[in-house]
C-alpha cells in the first residue's frame, strides 16, 4: 500500500512497528496491518453480521485487530504503534452518528470502544487510535498516496452505495463543525423539499447507486441495480435516466468546486466501472459553469480505498 498500490497479501515488515488499519462495511469488515511506508503486511476480512448488534460487531473486530497485531509482531519483531479505523455514518471524537446499516450503531461510543480493546491493551500513547468515516478515509488515501496528492484544495465525489464528498482545505481533510462537511447527499435539489429533518438526504435519494437501482426497477418495471442500467445505455430511456442523474450530480459537485477553488476534483467509489459515462457528464458541467478550470480525476482506489484510508489515518 505504498504510493504504487501494492500490495496485496503479506510482505517483510521491520523492527520499526506497524499499524493497524480497520475499515467496518454493512457487510464486510477488513483489517491490515501496514509498516511506516504504508506497505501492507497482513490482511483478513470478516462478515459484519450487523443482526449481532454493533458491540458485538465491534467485539469481534477488536478480537481479530489483536490476533492480527499479534501475528505481525511475531513476523516482524515489531509492534503495534498506531490503529486508524474507517466506518460509516458520521464519525465525532467521542461518537457515530446518522449509521442506520448495523442496529446500534448510531449513538455507539466507537472510539472509546476501540481504545479500551486495542490502545490499552497495547500501551498505545493518547490519540493513537484515529477514525474517520468511509469517505474522509478514502479522501484521506487520496491525499497521501494518490490523485489528490500534494494537493492543497481538492474534493473528493464518492460514488458508491451512498453519496458524499471528501474536502480537502489546506492540505488537510476537513471534517467541518459537527463532521459532516462534504456530505453532499443532504443537499436539497428544491426548495421545500422533504430534507433531513424529515430523514431523508435529498441528493442521494437520487443520484447514488442505491438510488438509481430503485428509480431506475420503477422505470423498468423489474428489480436493476446501478451497473445494469450503465450497461444499457444502448436504451433511449435508460440513457436518459441515467444522464438526468448525472447532471444533477454534476450540478452539486459544480457549485461545490465554485465553492472551496479545488486544484483537483476525484471521483472514486463502487460506481466507477462506469467511468466512461460519469466523468463526460461531469467534465461538460465544470467546463460550462466553473469560472476556472477544474482538474477532474479518476480516483487511484476503487474497492478497498476506505481501508487503504485507515493506513493513513493511522499514519498521520
Amino acid at each position: 500500500m505504498t504510493a504504487d498500490g501494492a500490495s496485496d497479501g503479506t510482505a517483510d515488515g521491520t523492527a520499526a512497528g506497524h499499524v493497524l488499519a480497520i475499515d467496518f462495511g454493512a457487510t464486510k469488515v477488513a483489517l491490515a496491518t501496514a509498516d511506516a511506508d504504508g506497505r501492507v503486511l497482513d490482511q483478513l476480512r470478516l462478515d459484519t453480521r450487523a443482526v449481532d448488534g454493533a458491540r458485538e460487531v465491534v467485539r469481534r473486530a477488536v478480537a481479530a485487530g489483536r490476533d492480527l497485531a499479534d501475528r505481525t509482531a511475531g513476523a516482524t519483531g515489531g509492534k503495534l504503534t498506531a490503529v486508524g479505523v474507517a466506518s460509516f455514518g458520521v464519525t465525532l471524537a467521542d461518537r457515530v452518528l446518522l449509521a442506520p446499516n448495523v442496529p446500534g450503531w448510531h449513538e455507539l461510543a466507537l472510539p472509546t470502544l476501540l481504545r479500551e480493546g486495542l490502545a490499552e491493551p497495547a500501551g498505545l500513547a493518547e490519540g493513537s487510535v484515529r477514525v474517520a468515516n468511509d469517505v474522509k478515509a478514502a479522501t484521506a488515501a487520496e491525499l497521501r498516496w494518490g490523485e489528490l496528492a500534494g494537493a492543497d484544495t481538492g474534493i473528493y465525489v464518492n460514488l458508491g452505495t451512498g453519496l458524499a464528498c471528501g474536502l480537502v482545505v489546506g492540505g488537510r481533510v476537513l471534517d467541518g463543525a459537527h463532521g459532516t462537511a462534504g456530505e453532499i447527499g443532504y443537499n436539497v435539489r428544491s426548495f421545500g423539499e422533504p430534507a433531513v429533518a424529515a430523514g431523508h438526504a435529498p441528493l442521494e435519494e437520487h443520484v447514488s447507486g442505491r438510488a438509481l437501482a430503485d428509480r431506475g426497477g420503477k422505470l423498468l418495471g423489474r428489480p436493476v441495480t446501478a451497473a445494469d442500467l450503465f450497461a444499457r445505455q444502448d436504451d433511449e430511456r435508460v440513457r436518459s435516466f441515467v444522464r438526468d442523474a448525472l447532471e444533477q450530480l454534476a450540478v452539486h459537485v459544480t457549485n461545490l468546486a465554485v465553492a472551496i477553488d479545488p486544484e483537483r476534483v476525484v471521483v472514486g467509489g463502487g460506481m466507477m466501472h462506469a467511468a466512461d459515462v460519469i466523468l463526460p457528464v461531469l467534465r461538460t458541467q465544470l467546463a460550462d459553469a466553473a469560472p476556472f478550470p477544474v482538474d477532474l480525476r479518476q480516483a487511484r482506489y476503487s474497492h478497498d480505498a476506505a481501508l487503504r484510508g485507515a493506513v493513513a489515518l493511522a499514519l498521520a
